[in-house]
Parts: structure tokens; C-alpha cells; sequence
């Protein structure tokens, strides 16, 4: 298996398209075309982890965050990152890294943390805006299956649990082709009518180049009369954090001390105990204080999520429990997200998981 290959198939589980703007996710070193011999899982890529990959003869390490963010201007030492990416090309070992892509799809990071803490009910927390459009187009009766199917198999139609969705409705479509046109039907130099159905599907921003493509090869008119329209709709199905609720109510302090028992955490920061009934939590692995305004809205009792500043935590008042219990802890359960997507696909292939605690966090 070559590199691209694998870059794929974590790019349909993570797409690209969806991390944000700050963001360096996908192949950050090395050749697409190199065959994999087996590969690393690690939360972060530090030059104990590259030590890690030498040993057991991993080429390619699979990362949660990226090594570089910003734009280098050389590659020599400097006992830092140009280091570890000056040790990764002497030992032909390539990086890609999934990082907010794999925070932003409901089976990703917030998506584990919530599965692992028993939530049910999950949806997002604050799901993408201005992700999604919808394609209308208008195709001879003869012609709608063949085009809709190849609409769908590009990923146009999916809402939800649901996939193959559109609304069609008879009309009638004119036209009169040129000299210099090749009607697929009608002559040139006359008016034309012809039976045809508005086809209407919705699709993420993201797959808009794949499914044009897909439209335009399956289509039958020379010259194919479609929209694509811009929806203010919320995408409930991408987007950062998860919102869920407990199977059975519980009070704060049994909730943290569970929480940190399932999670294996040396600590918690909290806000003060509310002496609340405690049903639904909000979570978001890794960064996730500047959503806590979004936690209280959700109804939630307890948000838990990861580097709150001190004059954060008063602003949870007695409206919601901040519960903080790391940036790496929170992010811990990504190795196993990207190691589950690589064997469902590849059950015989070697995925290890890195054994390094990158955490530069120490407890003292």
C-alpha cells in the first residue's frame, strides 16, 4: 500500500475541506507515491516518537496535531521542530497529521470522548455554518436515473442517517441551438421542447468540484443548465464539540469521579460544585473554552473540555460546571479513532500505537 492510499482513506473519514483556517492537516512530509511498511499512531510527533517509529520500522507516523503550522524558512538545527523534520527525511519516515478535520466529523474526537463518558442523544455543539449548498439541475426524463445516480455516488443527497435525497419536479425545458451547437436533442436552428425534471440535492461546500464533475460527465446536454445555491442552513452533521445526555441522572462530584476514573486522569480543574442534577454534558476535546457560551445554551450541566484561563472559569457563574481536564487528555482517544479507520479498512495492515506520553503538561 502507497501513502496515497492511505491519505485517502483517512480524507473520506476526515475530509480536508473541514479543518480550519489556522489549521496544516494532511501529508506534511513525504512522497505520496512511497510504499507504506507499517505505520505510528501518536497524539503529537515529538523526536521521541520518530526514536519510537526507527524501532519498530514504522515509515509513515499518523498524528492528531501537526508538526509544522507555520511557514519555515529554513530547514537547519535549531533543537526544536527543524530537528525532528530533519531526523523524519534522514529516516524516509512521512508525517500526516488529522487534526480539527478529525475534531469536526461527529465520529472524531469530541465524538470518542463523548462515546467513552456513555453519552446518548449526541449531536454537535457547534455545528459548521455556511457548509452546504444546493444543486439544482434540469434533466431529460429518460436521463434521471443515470444522472441521480451519479450525483449520489459523488456524495450529493446524504442528510443524516439518511442518503439518495432530492425533490423532483416535472417541467418543461426550451431551447434553440446554434449552427456551431451538437444538440443532443432537437436540430439546429429550431425551437425545442422536451420533457425534463428539476432535480434538487443538497451537498457539503467541500464536494462541490467532485459532484460538478460528476454532473457534467453524466449528463447528456451539450451545454447543462444547473444551480448552485448557497444555503444559510447549519450543517448539524459537521462542526466542533458534542452535546449528549446521561443514561441515568447523577450528581457533580459522582460524575468527576467517575469521569476521572474512565479517562485515567491525575486531576481536574473545575468550577464550584452547583449541587445540580446532572443529565447532560457538553464536551469538546482539546482548545474548547471559547465555546462555553454554546455549552450553557445546549442545556448542559456540565461542560468538560480542556486550557481555560483563570477569568474563564467565572464566567461559568452558577449557569453551568466547567469541568477542564486537559488538552492531551481530552485528545487521548484520537490515536484510537485513527487507528480504528485505518484496520476497518485494512484489518491485516501494521497500525501501532504509539506507547509515548507526549503530553508537555507535568503534574507535580
Amino acid at each position: 500500500m502507497r501513502i496515497k492510499d492511505l491519505c485517502k482513506l483517512l480524507e473520506q473519514a476526515a475530509p480536508l475541506a473541514l479543518q480550519e483556517e489556522f489549521d496544516n492537516a494532511g501529508l506534511l512530509v513525504g512522497d505520496y507515491n512511497e510504499e507504506i511498511q507499517s505505520c505510528l499512531v501518536s497524539l503529537d510527533i515529538t523526536a521521541e516518537v520518530i526514536d519510537e517509529a526507527i524501532r519498530i520500522g514504522a515509515n509513515l507516523i499518523i498524528a492528531h496535531h501537526p508538526l509544522i503550522f507555520k511557514g519555515l524558512k529554513n530547514l537547519v538545527p535549531d533543537g526544536g521542530v527543524n530537528d525532528i523534520l530533519l531526523k523524519c527525511i534522514k529516516h524516509n519516515i512521512a508525517l500526516y497529521a488529522a487534526h480539527t478535520n478529525l475534531d469536526k466529523v461527529p465520529d472524531g474526537v469530541s465524538g470518542k470522548l463523548a462515546t467513552r463518558l456513555g453519552l446518548i442523544n449526541q449531536s454537535i455543539l457547534l455545528p459548521d455554518k455556511n457548509a452546504l449548498l444546493k444543486l439544482v439541475v434540469f434533466v431529460p426524463e429518460k436521463h434521471l436515473s443515470s444522472v441521480s445516480a451519479s450525483l449520489f455516488n459523488a456524495g450529493a443527497g446524504n442528510i443524516g442517517k439518511y442518503d439518495s435525497c432530492s425533490f423532483r419536479s416535472p417541467g418543461e425545458g426550451r431551447f434553440r441551438a446554434s449552427s456551431e451547437a451538437k444538440p443532443f436533442l432537437g436540430s439546429t436552428g429550431e425551437f425545442h421542447k422536451e420533457s425534463e425534471i428539476k432535480l434538487e440535492v443538497i451537498l457539503p461546500k467541500y464536494l462541490k468540484s467532485d459532484v460538478v464533475k460528476a454532473l457534467l460527465n453524466s449528463h447528456p446536454y451539450e451545454e447543462v443548465a444547473y444551480d448552485l445555491i448557497a444555503l444559510e442552513n447549519e450543517n448539524p452533521y459537521t462542526g466542533l464539540g458534542v452535546i449528549g445526555d446521561l443514561p441515568e441522572s447523577s450528581n457533580e462530584m459522582d460524575f468527576l469521579e467517575w469521569m476521572k476514573r474512565e479517562l485515567g486522569l491525575s486531576s481536574i480543574r473545575h468550577t464550584k460544585y452547583l449541587n445540580k442534577e446532572v443529565t447532560r454534558i457538553a464536551v469538546c476535546g482539546g482548545s474548547g473554552s471559547e465555546f462555553l457560551s454554546r455549552a450553557i445554551a445546549s442545556g448542559a450541566q456540565i461542560y468538560v473540555s480542556a486550557d481555560f484561563k483563570y477569568h474563564q472559569f467565572f464566567e461559568a457563574g452558577d449557569r453551568i460546571m466547567i469541568a477542564d481536564i486537559g488538552h492531551y487528555e481530552s485528545e487521548q482517544l484520537a490515536k484510537e479513532e485513527l487507528k480504528g479507520i485505518v484496520t476497518k479498512k485494512f484489518p491485516n495492515f501494521a497500525v501501532h500505537l504509539s506507547k509515548i506520553n507526549t503530553n508537555p503538561i507535568k503534574y507535580f
